[in-house]
């Protein structure tokens, strides 16, 4: 009764409950990192989570499920990174000290006057100030290397206790709330899950495809472009926009006759994608209004830069499930 009393008077008094959303609102932005890796971790699990069951229906232990899951998939992408490794290296080399001087090609053509000997300083001090700064990149990678890990170990235990986290989270609400809390909890991470796969398969189709028609085409960085659109993919609307750039930049500055080519091509990769994949391997998970993807992804990035961007589509999908459910208990 005490705790009940104070709760409503918090509530009543407007002063103290603005002090309370703004300590809140700090507690969540000191600890942002910590939340975006917990929602990273929480991400992967929901797409592992399928060959996991898979495994355990056919008599798995859970735990050997789990590390078959985990190893499996980290040995796919292990194969299937590590031999570009080398070859990408030097691509991305060469692209990134060539680039002022195409681009300097291409705003001459256009009107206007850039210095490519300016271009080029501003790319070799760049290039010399990683040099400089090892140790600073080296902390960096190492940095990069260990949220990896972290992410990774806290995934693995949560699929580990995965029915345990689903019912201490539904424990939270009210007793006559549980149920529908575990079937919207239910439907979130089906949904991540969903996404997170379908986005996996068309990033790799569009860096695999760019990479073939760019490479018959004959564009120069053939590799570190295609890389760069499978990437971007992550980001709808506006990341095939922008992996185009590099692109339709170099097929001008190299071969002007190939730029309309390469435009076409990523309009028809775009245009199958949109209409065929999609639709079949997307259909599974949360869709939102362009707009709203456009000002999520500004604001994601505005809030935590490219993390931020990238992880605003799965967020706000999941506010969309979870005020579903509100919806529906409120009608």
């Amino acid at each position: 009764m005490e705790k009940n009393h104070i709760t409503r008077y918090i509530l009543q008094n407007h002063f103290l409950m603005a002090i309370f959303v703004l300590g809140v609102i700090w507690f969540l932005l000191t600890i942002q990192n910590i939340l975006v890796a917990l929602f990273l971790a929480y991400i992967f699990m929901a797409a592992l989570s399928p060959l996991v069951e898979q495994l355990q229906r056919w008599k798995f232990p859970k735990i050997l499920a789990v590390s078959v899951a985990f190893v499996s998939t980290f040995s796919l992408v292990l194969l299937i990174i590590f031999p570009l490794v080398p070859f990408f290296i030097s691509q991305i080399q060469s692209l990134y000290i060539g680039f002022p001087v195409y681009l300097d090609t291409v705003v001459k053509l256009i009107g206007f006057n850039i210095s490519a000997s300016q271009l080029d300083s501003i790319a070799k001090a760049e290039i010399g100030s990683i040099g400089q700064n090892a140790i600073l990149v080296t902390g960096k990678v190492f940095n990069g290397l260990f949220s990896v890990l972290t992410v990774m170990v806290v995934s693995f235990y949560l699929m580990l206790d995965h029915q345990r986290v689903k019912k201490s989270i539904t424990g939270i609400f009210p007793e006559k709330s549980q149920a529908r809390a575990y079937e919207t909890l239910l439907k979130i991470e089906y949904k991540l899950g969903a996404w997170f796969r379908g986005q996996i398969v068309l990033c790799v189709f569009i860096g695999f495809f760019t990479w073939i028609i760019l490479t018959l085409l004959g564009v120069p960085f053939a590799l570190p472009l295609a890389l760069i659109a499978g990437l971007l993919e992550v980001i709808p609307t506006l990341g095939p926009i922008i992996s185009a750039i590099p692109a339709v930049i170099v097929s001008i500055a190299v071969a002007p006759h190939l730029t309309i080519f390469v435009i076409l091509a990523y309009i028809l990769i775009q245009a199958v994608e949109n209409n065929f994949l999609v639709p079949k391997i997307m259909q599974k998970a949360v869709g939102l209004n362009p707009i709203v993807v456009i000002i999520g992804i500004i604001v994601g990035g505005e809030l935590m830069g490219l993390i931020g961007a990238l992880l605003s589509i799965p967020f706000i999908s999941m506010l969309v499930i979870i005020y579903s459910a509100f919806q529906e208990d409120a009608s």
